[in-house]
């Protein structure tokens, strides 16, 4: 289920993004200001999450009327370390809720939740997930929907991309990188995964549009398009008209999620009139876009 508590879209007094310094949370951030909206960005190293009375540190700064958006986490989580402490930021923000009851939460997920299909997955799929890091996601959604009594949305993103992600994942962002410099692009096997990728920007746009209609429940964060890893290589390759190869190498280990990974339409599209994920290659134009500005302010 995922329904707008708020008819008309009516602005956020205030917004608090939690991990605003962070890829994702900057977008959501810079969203928030085109449209005058007062947001505070809450990131380390000024606050940390895992740092001395951090629940009693934000339960004093947040405020009634607040929408807090939950961006942080330690990622990828790959073990039981990473595990625990992504569960304890949790718990410091479920502390600080009960400590000052606020007027929204969004959590940003992951779509890492859901198990693996060779069907197209939307958001009454199965979650069930097969990777530490999917279900520290989906402890923390469990947690924060048991132990909190106030209007909750979750969203989960899959795999993102944009002009300023500073990990250079495997994928678009790695690719563009390396296709500015000319330098080779290596894939894991022949490139020929089937995935789903989302545009940063438009991750921030659905949080903007969740926030001003108090939205609740859980949407899908996705383009509804796969493509391949060869596919967007050669693109991003064209694009910047790199003169690096694209090589293709003998895996060592299993695709993830069989090499594919497709989803449906997020339920998104019908609760918002007019608005829409971008597919790949109108995302990756977008990004190649202000790139060229990015360079043009450098120089």
């Amino acid at each position: 289920m995922f329904l707008n508590l708020n008819i008309k879209s009516l602005n956020p007094s205030r917004v608090v993004v939690l991990g605003g310094s962070g890829f994702i949370g900057t977008a959501i951030c810079s969203r928030f200001q085109k449209n005058n909206i007062s947001v505070e960005s809450l990131g380390r190293p000024a606050f940390d999450l895992l740092g001395t009375e951090a629940d009693q540190k934000l339960g004093s700064f947040l405020r009634p009327n607040d929408t807090l958006v939950f961006v942080s986490a330690k990622a990828p989580c790959r073990n039981t370390a990473g595990l625990i402490e992504n569960l304890q930021m949790a718990q410091v923000v479920i502390a600080a809720l009960k400590l000052k009851k606020i007027s929204h939460l969004i959590y940003i997920s992951s779509d890492a939740v859901y198990r693996d299909s060779n069907k197209p997955i939307d958001e009454n799929s199965c979650a069930e997930p097969a990777s530490i890091h999917g279900a520290m996601h989906l402890a923390r959604e469990v947690a924060l929907k048991n132990e909190l009594d106030l209007p909750l949305s979750i969203i989960r993103p899959t795999l993102v991309y944009g002009l300023k992600d500073p990990h250079n994942g495997y994928g678009p962002n790695s690719f563009r990188r390396l296709a500015v410099k000319n330098e080779d692009i290596t894939l894991f096997g022949e490139g020929e995964e089937l995935r789903d990728h989302v545009y940063v920007d438009d991750i921030a746009q659905l949080v903007y549009l969740v926030a001003c209609h108090k939205s609740i429940g859980i949407a899908n964060a996705v383009s509804g398009q796969i493509v391949s890893f060869r596919e967007l290589a050669e693109f991003i390759s064209g694009q910047n008209k790199s003169s690096g190869a694209i090589k293709g190498t003998v895996r060592s280990c299993k695709m993830p999620h069989n090499g594919y990974r497709e989803f449906k339409t997020s339920i998104a599209i019908e609760l918002f009139s007019g608005f829409r994920f971008k597919g790949w290659e109108e995302g990756l134009s977008d990004v190649y876009q202000n790139q060229k500005l990015e360079n043009i302010r450098e120089d």
